[in-house]
C-alpha cells in the first residue's frame, strides 16, 4: 500500500482515468445517482489516493479554503468496493486531513452522506447542520473539523 497525493497537473492520464472510473462506479452506478461528477473543480484539488498494487483502493479530493467552502474541504471520499472493510477509508481520512494541514489549513469542512457521519466523527469531524438536506436526492449533513481548536 502507498499513499499518493498530487495536484491535478501532476496526475498522469492513467491516474485521472482510474480516479474517474472509480467515482463513476460508486457514485453514479452503485448509488444509482445520475449527476455530473466532473464538476469543473478537479483542477483546483489535491487528489489523495491510497494505492494497492495497480488499484486505487480509496480516494478523496482536498481543497484549500475559499474554493468549495470558506474553509478547506474534503470531498468525493470513496473506497473501492473491492477494498471495503479493510481500513482503507480510515487511512484515507488521516491522509486527507494531513494533506489539508500541510497546506496550512486547520479548519476543514465536508458534506457527508447522512449514513456516513459516524465515520467522519471518528476522525474528529462534528456535525454542524441542524437538519439533513438532499444533494442529488441523497440525504447529507454538513460537518467540520478543527473549528476553534
Amino acid at each position: 500500500m502507498k499513499v499518493v497525493v498530487k495536484p491535478f497537473d501532476a496526475l498522469s492520464v492513467k491516474e485521472l482515468y482510474d480516479i474517474i472510473q472509480l467515482r463513476v462506479e460508486v457514485f453514479i452506478l452503485e448509488q444509482t445517482c445520475l449527476y455530473q461528477d466532473l464538476d469543473g473543480n478537479d483542477d483546483k484539488a489535491y487528489h489523495v489516493q491510497i494505492v494497492e498494487g495497480d488499484d486505487i483502493a480509496a480516494y478523496a479530493r482536498v481543497f484549500r479554503s475559499g474554493i468549495k467552502y470558506p474553509a478547506a474541504s474534503i470531498g468525493r471520499v470513496i473506497t473501492s468496493p473491492k477494498y471495503r472493510g479493510k481500513g482503507y477509508g480510515d487511512i484515507l481520512m488521516k491522509e486527507s486531513i494531513r494533506c489539508a494541514e500541510e497546506l496550512g489549513e486547520t479548519h476543514i469542512m465536508l458534506s457527508s452522506q447522512s449514513y456516513a457521519q459516524e465515520f467522519y466523527a471518528r476522525h474528529g469531524f462534528k456535525r454542524t447542520s441542524r437538519e439533513s438536506y438532499l444533494e442529488d436526492d441523497i440525504p447529507h449533513v454538513e460537518m467540520e473539523y478543527g473549528r476553534g481548536e
